[in-house]
């Protein structure tokens, strides 16, 4: 179903709707709009360990009714904080930011992934599963770590860095652990994406001198030269992580290839690239990870570097780094900026109320970006600076899909069979093409054009009420349905 090297490069049109002629159909805009949901320390959800399973999932509805309203069709939900899992796993613990106690299942028990996925599909959104690929115990972990625990059952693939436990990304049973993870939820869950930030060797830490403390690695290291490796331990390092990230996007192809595989990098590749631009860490030298590489290789779907600058920060600038990391994209893969969005919740900076909106009209105006990523969830569900509130009536006030993926498959399955009765429609798959379908999109007529009024998983026999529309201010004299497959390809509309 993947191709490669034959793809032709394709431009995502994301700044506006197309109109298509002569049935006067507004087709649904193209942008990526997501946010990410953190569980790590309790930032986004759930807001603290000891809620009860109604509370909990209470909360996440508010947070996918909020992305519902805002009219975002994606969320990032973190379920591998640190080695530990908020779903059902027999790899791997359940989390202490979810029950308070690593190790002890929701009571009563629920699968909050699982929950998750539904809710966010019925919503007409899409879920991502974010992962920490190599992070084994988080200084915010309070509680002991369970039995099962990879730092108890293979305590030689796990090293002490500073205030955290960290898996050995050089280890080859703590690069297999996290494979297997990845490929786990792969497997068992109806995911839309995969997802992992920017945390593969760890940030530095410094002494009491401020000298960097070396990352503990010497046995693997010794390991790998006693077996005729050759590689010094820079470039090792790099390799090992390397290795990873084109394992896990081999192997999730093989699984299911409509699976979206996201990597969230650091939003600067190295100091000086472009010119003038300046950063603390160097990722390609002391996070280890060469993310230009598995980019210009196409060893993911999207890449969303967090670019978590100002316009005008100009050793940072949003803008500059995001013309660059256009430029470096070969592969024309997706291209999906990190925003920090929660920098409005502070009171204690200089970002301008409309400095998120500015980032979002730059984003559409580069050439090979096509949509934004908001770090995280609570500053849009909280209305930070009141930007949910003009999001919602300016940038965001139309429905949107994420563009489609031509390298997973550029073929649109069959326009839908439509009947009507009255104010009910009947909606069935077409004759023809009908593989891997997703959503069915209903247009409804306003300002005189069939537009995008709602998105709503796919099921082999649909029914819609036509008056919830109406009710909303749909004119419903005349409406459409297209269907949208995995790989994000619309079918012709029908109408009725």
């Amino acid at each position: 179903m993947r191709m490669f090297a034959s793809i032709l490069a394709v431009h995502l049109v994301i700044s506006g709707p197309t109109m298509e002629t002569p049935q006067s159909v507004q087709r649904i805009q193209r942008e990526f709009r997501a946010a990410w949901i953190a569980t790590v320390d309790n930032i986004d959800w759930p807001t603290r360990r000891d809620l009860n399973v109604a509370s909990q999932k209470a909360e996440l509805l508010v947070l996918l009714d909020s992305a519902q309203k805002l009219k975002l069709n994606a969320v990032i939900l973190q379920v591998r904080p640190s080695c530990d899992a908020l779903y059902d796993s027999k790899l791997e613990p359940w989390s202490e930011y979810l029950t308070g106690a690593q190790g002890k299942a929701p009571e009563p028990f629920y699968d909050p992934l699982e929950f998750a996925i539904k809710e966010a599909h019925a919503r007409g959104i899409e879920l991502h599963a974010w992962f920490n690929p190599y992070r084994a115990k988080h200084p915010a972990q309070k509680g002991p770590l369970a039995k099962t625990h990879i730092a108890n059952t293979h305590p030689d693939a796990v090293a002490t860095y500073g205030t955290y436990l960290w898996l050995d990304p050089g280890h080859p049973a703590a690069a297999q652990r996290s494979l297997e993870v990845f490929l786990d939820v792969v497997r068992r869950y109806d995911l839309d994406g995969i997802h992992i930030d920017d945390y593969f060797y760890p940030y530095p830490v410094r002494d009491a001198s401020g000298k960097e403390v070396p990352f503990p690695d010497d046995k693997s290291y010794a390991k790998y030269r006693s077996g005729g490796g050759k590689l010094g331990r820079d470039d090792w390092r790099r390799w090992s992580v390397d290795t990873f990230i084109q394992k896990v996007f081999v192997e999730k192809n093989k699984l299911k290839p409509w699976v979206k595989f996201g990597i969230s990098p650091f939003g600067i590749y190295r100091p000086g690239r472009p010119e003038g631009i300046q950063a603390g860490i160097d990722q390609y030298a002391q996070l280890y990870a060469d993310c230009l590489k598995w980019y210009r290789e196409g060893w993911c779907d999207y890449l969303t570097p967090q670019l978590y600058w100002p316009i005008e920060q100009a050793p940072q600038s949003y803008t500059k780094l995001l013309a660059w990391w256009s430029e470096q994209n070969v592969k024309n893969i997706h291209l999906w900026p990190g925003n920090f969005t929660s920098r409005l919740l502070e009171s204690n900076n200089n970002w301008t109320d409309d400095e998120i909106e500015r980032q979002i009209r730059a984003t559409r105006a580069q050439k090979g970006a096509t949509g934004n990523v908001h770090f995280s969830m609570k500053a849009l569900s909280r209305n930070a600076r009141g930007l949910a509130d003009r999001l919602a009536k300016g940038l965001y006030s139309e429905l949107a899909l994420p563009p489609a993926s031509p390298w997973i498959d550029r073929v649109p399955p069959a326009a839908p069979d439509v009947t009507r009765q009255g104010n009910a429609l009947k909606v069935r798959p077409g004759s023809g093409r009908n593989e891997d379908l997703k959503w069915w999109v209903l247009y409804a007529r306003k300002a005189g054009v069939l537009q995008a009024a709602k998105v709503t998983p796919f099921s082999e026999s649909a029914e819609f009420d036509l008056r919830t529309l109406a009710s909303a201010g749909w004119d419903i004299g005349a409406v459409a349905v297209s269907a949208v497959d995995r790989a994000g390809n619309e079918s012709p509309v029908a109408r009725s």
